[in-house]
Parts: C-alpha cells; structure tokens; sequence
C-alpha cells in the first residue's frame, strides 16, 4: 500500500474535534446543499495510521452488467450498536448529531468506513439512495483522513456545474436535503500519484 505523507499543517499527536461553527454552506439545485470545514479534526495523520491498521477491512466482489468486479476500495460497516474504531468517532457521531438535531430530526446512526489505497482506488457516479435517501430528504457526513482526494458533484441527469472539493486530513463535507436523490458523487480514478485517504460516512438510519 501507499504509504501517507503526513501533513505538515496538523503535527498534533491526538486527534480532536474542532468546532463546528465554522461549517459553510452551499445551496445546490432542486433543494440539495452541501456544508464544508476544512480541518474539523486536528491530529488526523494519527487517526489515520490507527483506522488503517486496525480496522477489518475486507474486499468486495459486486456484479457489474455480465460479469463480477473487484470493488475498488477496502471496505467496513459498523451498525447501530456496534462500537466504533476509535473514541473520536464516536465523538464525532454524537456532535454531528448534536449539531444538526433540529435540521435533521434524528441522530446519525450508522459509519460506514473506506479505504482509498491509492489513485487505482474509487467510486463511481452515485447517491446514497438505496434506503430512505431515495424518497425523503436526509444528511450523509463524511470526515476524511489521510491524503486528499477529489469529490466531485454534479446533478443527477446531468445539465449543471460539476462541484470538486479536495478533502482529507480532518476535512468534513455534509451532504443535505435532497442531496442523495438529485444529485451524485463520486472519487473518481486518477493517473496522478496520490496518498491514501480513508473516509467516514456517518448516516441516520436506513439510509445507504
């Protein structure tokens, strides 16, 4: 794997959540938004190194039209209940949670975990719409650690701008409102050299 050239702006021994109030928000189309802090969590190299060594991450094989793909990216879910990683997940949940209760209307209940290794590694166009996300309005967080990676946006149908924001080493993005239905993400595949990120995608329940 490629190893992570740690960030020369964040030589903090321990992770910690900075606050929120810094959060800027972006009106999409169609009633989606998107709220962005760079850096909300200080000491993201070494949360990085422990979530890459610890966690189980595990190798998906999905159908793609008439034959089965490697999924590219390592991958790791943990369910209502089900302990997180590391204590500042958990305390990241909670004030994500906190934070956006009245706007939300339910806490953030579930972390899925990926494991960008390299430019190699991705995700093709999609919403988080299998779930609840396909008919009701929602929020997906995502705290990225590790080097950054492009996230891009973009409409579902097309027809509007492409949005890209670079994100890792702490870097929060939310994704609200209509978001996962109307519009989609991706990390698209690059030739260029690239460290490793890993994402955190904190979700409320039965969205995916």
């Amino acid at each position: 794997m490629t190893a992570l050239q740690a960030s020369l702006f964040d030589q903090v021994d321990e992770p910690a959540l900075t606050a929120l109030t810094g959060l800027r928000r972006t009106s999409l189309s169609r009633g989606a938004w998107i709220d962005v802090l760079p850096g909300w969590l200080s000491g993201a190299d070494p949360l990085f190194d422990r979530l890459a060594a610890d966690v189980p991450w595990r190798e998906e094989r999905r159908q793609m039209y008439d034959r089965v793909v490697d999924v590219p990216r390592l991958l790791c879910f943990y369910d209502e209940g089900t302990p997180l990683p590391d204590p500042v997940l958990t305390e990241a949940k909670a004030t994500l949670s906190a934070h956006y209760a009245e706007e939300l209307g339910e806490p953030f209940r579930t972390a899925g975990l990926c494991y960008y290794r390299d430019g190699r590694d991705s995700v093709a166009w999609h919403g988080d719409n299998l779930g609840r996300g396909n008919t009701v309005d929602t929020m997906v967080a995502i705290l990225s650690v590790g080097a950054p990676r492009a996230l891009l946006l973009r409409p579902r149908g097309g027809g509007g701008e492409t949005i890209r924001h670079q994100l890792g080493h702490g870097d929060l993005i939310v994704m609200g409102g209509s978001c996962q239905r109307t519009w989609e993400h991706a990390i698209p595949k690059t030739t260029k050299y690239v460290g490793p990120r890993i994402s955190i995608q904190f979700r409320p329940r039965g969205v995916r």
